[in-house]
Parts: structure tokens; sequence; C-alpha cells
């Protein structure tokens, strides 16, 4: 066994150097940090590996938005799953501002002055749905009228999102979005539950104007399939639950498990969810090899992810 060791900071220190000193601090989550640190540094530099990272749209609200960007940007991962809410809250953010707020606001006088609370963010009204709808709509028409002058009538929703991209190249904060760079490096946003958000309500609007056009998440799933079946080595950045988390170690039996998993969450598997469920239940599900290199980080992400991931950016 090795000793506990007293952590050691100063003011020049680098966060390499405190995250090495976590495995010796005994630190409770620190040395989970630690961990996931080792886990994620092997899996990063494992050229044979599929690395996908999975989140929910919530943290998109806030800053951790650079940091989801600045790792699509820099090309980490092969593959993105997450909701639709990083679509609604990126396309958003193009054009309008969010607020720091406060979670216990009076969200009663909130409604009634028109500013939408998301956890400690505010977000007016006019910020979101209008903001996305104006952005999007003359986007999604350009993208069904070339679809039909070029008579293809189906296309997935990764694609589809990356001909949004495309089209963000007049944008002033283009450089600020995921969508942007996910069609830059062609690294693929997969998103199962593309009608839970404002960017599949206007997706559906836009299928009404052109009935013979379809946006199919089965396109989605035939490219996972291509991607999964078959032995083949898998990591994963999984932050959160929901079916972003789902979705990616559901795909993952499917090459035997997770090779590699690091997950970081708040939320405990007392409740049964899956949200909560830890690694090693996984295991049981065939979702994560019996042998894998895997942790549980207890916290919250727009903390951990910061310190956790700046090595390798």
């Amino acid at each position: 066994m090795d000793n506990v060791r007293d952590l050691k900071i100063n003011k020049d220190m680098k966060i390499k150097d405190l995250i090495e000193q976590f495995k010796y601090i005994g630190g409770f989550q620190a040395q989970e940090l630690y961990r996931g640190y080792e886990i994620l540094k092997e899996m990063l530099n494992d050229k044979n590996t599929i690395k996908v990272l999975s989140f929910p749209a919530d943290i998109i609200a806030t800053g951790i938005r650079g940091v989801i960007k600045d790792i699509i940007k820099n090309k980490l991962f092969d593959i993105v799953i997450t909701t639709t809410g990083t679509l609604d809250h990126d396309i958003a953010r193009l054009t309008k501002d969010y607020y720091l707020g406060y979670f216990d606001s009076d969200d009663i006088k909130l409604r009634e002055e028109g500013i939408l609370r998301l956890g400690n963010i505010y977000i007016p009204e006019e910020n979101y749905g209008i903001a996305i709808e104006n952005t999007l709509r003359p986007i999604l028409d350009d993208i069904f009228k070339e679809l039909k002058n070029k008579n293809k009538n189906l296309i997935s929703t990764y694609e589809l999102i990356f001909e949004i991209g495309k089209r963000l190249e007049k944008f002033d904060k283009k450089e600020e979005s995921i969508i942007y760079w996910s069609y830059k490096n062609n690294i693929p946003i997969i998103v199962p539950g593309i009608t839970d958000g404002a960017v599949g309500t206007q997706i559906l609007m836009k299928e009404y104007d052109y009935p013979e056009i379809q946006v199919s998440v089965w396109e989605d799933e035939k490219f996972l399939a291509s991607k999964f079946f078959g032995e083949k080595k898998v990591g994963a950045l999984i932050l959160g639950g929901g079916i972003s988390k789902h979705h990616t170690i559901w795909w993952a039996q499917f090459s035997g498990g997770l090779e590699y998993a690091v997950y970081i969450s708040s939320a405990n598997e007392l409740d049964g969810s899956l949200s909560g469920a830890k690694t090693k239940e996984a295991i049981t599900w065939k979702k994560i090899r019996k042998n894998a290199k895997h942790v549980n980080i207890w916290g919250d992400i727009t903390i951990i992810l910061p310190i956790i991931i700046s090595e390798f950016l």
C-alpha cells in the first residue's frame, strides 16, 4: 500500500502537477479524478481506439461550452453523442447572450419578466426560442432546397448537423460553436432524441414544407452500427447521464464493451437510474469489458471537466 502524502501547492503550480499529487493524498474524489486522468491519457493516446464523448445539453448553457468546443476543435474524440438542447444552446449563443443568475430565484417573478432559468443561468425568452428560429429557419430552408434539387429524400441527423455547421461560416462567433467545429473536423454529432428540443421542432416544421424529405435517426443508427459492430476497442468520456450516456454504452456492447470508461456525474445509484449507475453495473450488461479501465468521478462536471481535460488541449 502507498502511504498518504500531504498535498503541496503553490501559486506557480500547473494543473497537471496538482492532478498527479491527487494520486497520493487520499482525498476521496481527488483520487478518483487522478485515476480518470490516467485512463483518459491512455485512451487518447491509443490510436486503435474509437473515442466517444457523451454529455447532456445543460452544460452547454454554461461556459463549459467553450471546453467542449475546444475538445472537438482539437479532435480528441471521434464521435459525439448528446441531446438536442446542445444544438439549441449552441445556436442561440451564436447571436444572443445568457446571463449569470441564482438557484434560489423567485421563479414566478422570472416568468413574469420573461426570463427562463436553467439552474443558475438566466436566459431571456427572446434569446432562446426566437433566436434559434431566426438563425435556423433560413439555414434549414437552404438545406432542404438543396436536398430537393439533388433529389435526395433522406438525410441523417448527424449529416444535417454537418450541413448546419457549413452554413455557420458567415457568423462572427462561428469559432465558438460546437456545431461549426463538428463540421470543420468531420466529427459526427449523434442526437438520438432529436425531437426533444427547439431544433427538433424546427426540423419538424420544415418537414411540413418538404414532405418528400425525411430527417432519419435510423441513418444515424446505421452509421453507429458500422462503427461499433465487431471486436473493436472503444473508449468513452461520459459526462452526466440520460439518453446520451445510455446510447453510448448501448452501442459499446456490440464491440464487446468499453475498453476505457470515465464517468463524471453528480447522480447516485440509489434509485436504480441509468444516470446514477456506476461503471461496474455496466459490466453486468456487457457494456463495459470485465478487464476495462474504468472509474466513476462523483461531482460537478463544470468544475471537474476543465481540470481533467486541460492537459490534452
